[in-house]
């Protein structure tokens, strides 16, 4: 009775039916099983009553550990080989790749894609051609571009001129000296002029009264004071002495 009790926990199954060399082989027990390490199979990881091994010899290998609280060692498994029968072991035959085919969908993106630049490098010279589109100038220098400012602002009187004024001697400023910044405020910048330049304090004042002063902007010569401050920008030449 004992041996039939042994043989009935002992008794398992295994997938695939015909296991081949290098085949995974999942063996189904009974009862939990351990498995002893052997160097006819390998274990590949066992877990309850489930074992999964392989063999890479073509020959049946027999399983030896313990399921439930029987030992077994002759548990054998068949494993037939990967090669027909009365193989010479010959290799086979080389063969030359073939050359895959180039595929024409990328000859025909980069057909288009030159079509279409040829297209609108030619519609860009036909305009150019036509119309004789004016190349942008060059930016003004910081002088030239104040003059114009200021002159601008003179002759066309445009609306809150000394506020007008006094923003375009800020950019100039700003522009030709790094530490007048035009973001500073006027009483930040008075103490950094020079004696010379006593006219930027009049022109900032009178677009300060004229930004934020109820009464508006002192009454002064709007015209002199703006000549002035082209003197900046273009100062007047010195005067050779008498001979």
């Amino acid at each position: 009775m004992m041996i039939l009790a042994a043989l009935a926990v002992v008794t398992a199954t295994f997938q695939p039916p015909e296991p081949k060399v290098g085949d995974l082989i999942t063996v189904e027990f009974a009862a939990p099983v351990r498995l002893e390490p052997s160097e006819s199979y390998e274990i590949v990881a066992q877990q309850g009553t489930r074992a999964v091994v392989r063999t890479f010899e073509p020959e049946p290998f027999r399983l030896s550990g313990v399921a439930g609280d029987v030992r077994f060692r002759n548990l054998e498994i068949p494993v037939a080989s990967v090669l027909k029968e009365k193989d010479d072991l010959a290799p086979a035959p080389f063969v030359a790749p073939r050359a895959m085919p180039y595929p024409p969908l990328p000859f025909a993106a980069i057909g288009i894609a030159a079509l279409a630049a040829l297209l609108a490098w030619g519609s860009l010279w036909w305009i150019v051609r036509s119309r004789r589109v004016a190349l942008p100038a060059p930016p003004l220098a910081p002088d030239e571009q104040f003059r114009r400012s200021v002159l601008a602002i003179r002759e066309r009187r445009v609306p809150h001129r000394w506020a007008a004024l006094a923003d375009a001697t800020r950019r100039y400023l700003a522009s030709t000296r790094a530490e007048l910044r035009d973001d500073l405020t006027t009483s930040e910048i008075l103490p950094l002029l020079r004696p010379d330049e006593a006219i930027v304090a009049v022109i900032l004042r009178q677009g300060d009264l004229e930004k934020f002063s109820t009464r508006g902007a002192e009454p002064r010569d709007f015209d002199a004071i703006a000549e002035s401050a082209l003197a900046l920008a273009w100062p007047a030449e010195p005067e050779e002495p008498a001979a």
